[in-house]
């Protein structure tokens, strides 16, 4: 619990020094080809010209009228070896008062699956670059997230995206609706599929 305590007051100062509202258009957040995740550096938001053509890495939604499973409720996982060092750049686009559930179960998550976060300027292998948009449409408010795993010349070499949709309340819409077991869905989702992808990557 101290390790996790820790991790998360790390994290959250470098999530939230960036962060903004300004939201980003969905249509720029389309996922690598094969040959761009070999080399090709992060662009300026609203520039990405990724094949539109490969399915997003989609969330695990709530069933209509339910939320998210609060993180106390979330299962063990499995930890994976991975000498990887994972560092949070400032996100662009969340709502700064959503930012502290994001970070504890990023933190906690983090160290369930065996990964390693540091502070910055902590000799990190890989920096994770978060863009955030939420949006209402027919009384369902969604979240969409990006991360951008960058290598330490800044190169892009993976990318990890999803939604999470929950029912937007009476009066509520965009980011007011968002409660704080949707940004934790959203935590669990990001670490493991970053999981999955050092695994396969050989850390």
């Amino acid at each position: 619990m101290r390790r996790e305590a820790l991790a998360a007051a790390a994290i959250l100062p470098l999530l939230a020094a960036g962060c903004t509202k300004s939201g980003v258009d969905p249509a720029d957040l389309a996922p690598l080809t094969g040959e761009q995740a070999r080399s090709v550096p992060l662009p300026p938001p609203g520039t990405d010209v990724a094949r539109p053509d490969q399915p997003a890495t989609t969330a695990v939604q709530p069933a209509p009228g339910q939320l998210a499973a609060p993180a106390a409720q979330a299962p063990q996982v499995a930890a994976v070896t991975t000498p990887a060092r994972i560092e949070f750049a400032p996100v662009v686009g969340a709502d700064s008062a959503k930012l502290q559930p994001l970070s504890a179960r990023l933190a906690a998550r983090a160290v369930q699956r065996g990964i390693a976060l540091v502070n910055a300027g902590g000799a990190p292998t890989h920096i994770l670059k978060g863009y955030f948009s939420a949006f209402t449409d027919n009384r369902e408010t969604v979240v969409i997230y990006v991360w951008d795993v960058l290598d330490t010349a800044g190169n892009r070499v993976n990318r990890i995206q999803g939604q999470q949709k929950v029912p937007a309340g009476q009066g509520q819409g965009g980011w007011s609706a968002v409660t704080p077991a949707i940004m934790e869905a959203i935590a669990d989702r990001t670490i493991d599929d970053l999981a999955v992808w050092l695994s396969r990557a050989g850390g």
